[in-house]
């Protein structure tokens, strides 16, 4: 009987989540035309725009990633709520807020306004149809959205430079140690008879947060309950982007000096770009396998047991 229940409540979800949606439609439909009035010019731009470009080229990765995780935390979500959700004031205030953005950046041509009042247009939504424990619940897609905001282009530039100059600096020498014939002058590398300039895509602030939004969210789906694991992981990722930087540059250098500049700016440039994602990936997990090999060792020290290693006998006193 117990088996003929599951089936029977197994059948019946489907047909009790596809009535949920029908019914909630009717509420819901006015809100989704109302977002693609109002941000269906903006994602055409972007797709059309900023976001094929290298440096915001991470920015519909993020967006799409974004709403997965939403995806997959609406149950949770539905279920702090309860069956009858109550919405929030403040998120009027929030609505207001991205409005003004929106109004501000769509106006001015400010992508950074245009882009942020997505997001806080989104969490007005949330707050007004379900209430603030929704968001908190959602709290980390959210935030994890806040990546595909584009900076300032001054703050961008300001920050980006020294990356290069280090970046370039590091690659100099690693190539030189290993006999190439390179030199450097700022950013700009002299491998062969090439020139090669450190563009700020290929060692910039914007890759730095790419990688950096890559790492939280593998964070995010490990979920490990070690914190200093966590937070240990999250600093790493820093020097980690920039170790994966580096080997990109070095890969776009020697694919330059052996094949010339066209192969450096063609196909292979792209090719460059994946192996900076897969060595910051193989990295990233590297470092993680390491801490957790570090974390049960350290437990496994702490146990109590004998320094020795053999397993302590007990034997009743007579």
């Amino acid at each position: 009987m117990a088996t003929a229940a599951r089936k029977e409540s197994a059948a019946g979800m489907p047909q009790d989540w596809t009535g949920a949606l029908r019914g909630a439609l009717p509420e819901w439909w006015p809100v989704i035309a109302g977002l693609a009035i109002l941000f269906g010019p903006t994602f055409y731009d972007l797709f059309t725009g900023a976001w094929i470009g290298e440096e915001q080229g991470h920015g519909p990765i993020i967006f799409f990633l974004a709403i997965w995780l939403i995806w997959r935390k609406w149950p949770e979500m539905m279920a702090a709520v309860g069956s009858t959700p109550v919405g929030s004031w403040t998120g009027w205030p929030v609505l207001a807020v991205g409005l003004m953005f929106h109004l501000l950046g769509r106006s001015q041509k400010i992508l950074m306004f245009e882009v942020a009042s997505i997001l806080v247009v989104a969490a007005a939504v949330v707050l007004l149809k379900f209430g603030g424990r929704a968001l908190r619940v959602l709290w980390f897609p959210f935030f994890f959205m806040l990546f595909m905001v584009p900076l300032p282009s001054e703050l961008v530039a300001a920050v980006t430079m020294p990356m290069k100059m280090a970046v370039s600096w590091a690659v100099e020498h690693i190539l030189f140690a290993l006999g190439y014939p390179i030199s450097r002058s700022g950013v700009v590398l002299q491998i062969g008879q090439y020139q090669l300039l450190v563009a700020d895509a290929c060692a910039g602030l914007q890759t730095l947060l790419t990688l950096e939004a890559l790492g939280l969210f593998y964070l995010n789906l490990m979920r490990h309950p070690s914190a200093f694991r966590n937070i240990t992981l999250a600093i790493l990722i820093v020097p980690i982007s920039f170790s994966a930087n580096v080997i990109r540059v070095i890969t776009l250098t020697l694919i330059t000096y052996y094949y010339g500049d066209a192969a450096g700016q063609g196909f292979l440039h792209g090719f460059a770009g994946m192996v900076l994602f897969i060595t910051a990936l193989v990295l990233i997990l590297a470092v993680d396998n390491g801490l957790q090999w570090w974390i049960k060792r350290r437990e496994g020290g702490n146990d109590g047991g004998p320094r020795g290693g053999r397993p302590t006998v007990l034997k009743e006193a007579t």
